[in-house]
């Protein structure tokens, strides 16, 4: 039995390889959150404890993805 992994598209988003609009996804896969472009392949990957280390104490933001 296989678990589907739920895709967050981010609209407005671009590929920092392609450059291709809204292809670009969000996802968790053991704990940690991945980015990945549907077009051309191009993947990134942050560990939980990056990503809580980078939230904004008085702001309502659960972490910050930052593509490089």
């Amino acid at each position: 039995m296989s678990s589907r992994v739920k895709r967050r598209f981010i609209a407005g988003a671009t590929c920092p390889s392609c450059k291709a609009l809204d292809t670009v996804s969000l996802y968790f896969e053991n704990n940690v959150e991945k980015l990945e472009c549907v077009k051309c392949g191009y993947a990134e990957s942050q560990t939980d404890d990056n990503v809580k280390s980078q939230t904004r104490e008085k702001e309502n933001v659960i972490g910050i993805f930052k593509p490089q």
